[in-house]
């Protein structure tokens, strides 16, 4: 099983980012969470070939803006 260790880095720096290490790779487009804030996977890089069973990854990723009670009811 390839466990991979992500560095999640966030656009703008208004939220710290973190390393993970995650059974699956992250896409684009994913939305993972990091505290209690989620956050949409836009783009992904590998830092070094995989060797063996474990990559070391680099992602950026953005918040995502929670919807608000008014903007849920008219969806």
């Amino acid at each position: 099983m390839m466990t991979y260790k992500v560095s999640y880095v966030v656009i703008g720096g208004e939220y710290p980012g973190a390393i993970v290490n995650e059974l699956k790779r992250p896409q684009v487009g994913d939305h993972i969470e990091i505290g209690h804030v989620t956050f949409e996977v836009v783009e992904v890089q590998e830092v070094v070939p995989p060797r063996g069973d474990f990559a070391f990854l680099h992602a950026t990723v953005k918040p995502v803006k929670p919807v608000s009670a008014a903007e849920g009811e008219n969806a």
